[in-house]
């Protein structure tokens, strides 16, 4: 039908493939010794510049809820007009 892939017909000499077993490899060879102090390194790099964002982030969150919160209440005073008024067309 024609060529696919793998045989294609070109003749290719001199390539050394070099394996290692999945049952000879230690995938997990250096994950507490190196590994642990890397990622705590790696931590401590980044740290200073993702935590501010997410501070400044709650900030702005926790104010914008305060704000919020305060507008619902009545302010003292915001009525007294009103209510003088109302009381005058009562008597």
């Amino acid at each position: 039908m024609g060529l696919h892939f793998g045989s294609l017909g070109v003749k290719v000499r001199g390539l050394v493939t070099v394996r290692l077993s999945p049952y000879e490899q230690k995938p997990f060879a250096g994950a507490v010794s190196k590994g642990f102090p890397n990622m705590i390194r790696r931590v401590q790099e980044e740290v200073l510049f993702v935590v501010p964002p997410f501070v400044i982030g709650y900030l702005i969150y926790a104010w914008g809820e305060a704000a919020y919160q305060n507008n619902l209440r009545k302010q003292d005073g915001s009525f007294e007009c009103a209510i003088a008024a109302a009381g005058k067309a009562e008597e």
